[in-house]
């Protein structure tokens, strides 16, 4: 097997930025190699742990991508409880967008668990969010519009029992 080279702590700051201009370019496999390089050098660096966790939700949609697992793993290594809630209701989200874009027969009920797993994580990001950032609501906001364009996004079987014992 070849062995990546490793990169210096004095280019970690021109990584990151190359990182997001490779997730902004829609290469997001790129960026998770980047942020995976940062990462070997500054295991805790905070800035490269939330563009690698961004870089695999980018992939949700590629059959190639990563999987919910995969952007998980990436939480615990955040140090902000804020953060923390906050990323795992971005995966949740995006899980839920990649599953309705593809537009599989029955997945409605999914996307909609997805979805409102998603506004759960961003409640409890709200209640620990630094003062001025109202990115969670922004986030809880678009889910609750999402479901309101989209009558068929239904909660299944599981779901509706587990609201009337509520």
């Amino acid at each position: 097997m070849i062995t990546p080279k490793r990169i210096s702590r004095d280019g970690i700051e021109r990584a990151l930025e190359k990182a997001e201009r490779y997730r902004l370019l829609n290469e997001p496999s790129d960026a998770e190699s980047i942020c995976q390089d940062i990462l070997e050098v500054d295991p805790d660096n905070q800035r490269a742990l939330v563009a690698l966790l961004l870089a695999r939700t980018d992939q949700f949609q590629s059959p190639r991508g990563s999987g919910v697992a995969a952007a998980r793993e990436v939480l615990p290594r955040l140090t902000s409880d804020y953060q923390r809630t906050y990323y795992a209701g971005i995966i949740c989200e995006r899980w839920a967008k990649a599953r309705h874009m593809r537009g599989a027969p029955g997945a409605g009920a999914t996307v909609y668990h997805w979805l409102r797993e998603a506004m759960d994580w961003y409640e409890k990001a709200e209640a620990v969010r630094p003062t001025g950032n109202d990115d969670a609501l922004l986030r809880w906001n678009a889910c609750a519009r999402l479901l309101a364009r989209h009558p068929e996004l239904q909660p299944g079987e599981e779901d509706q029992a587990e609201v009337m014992l509520e």
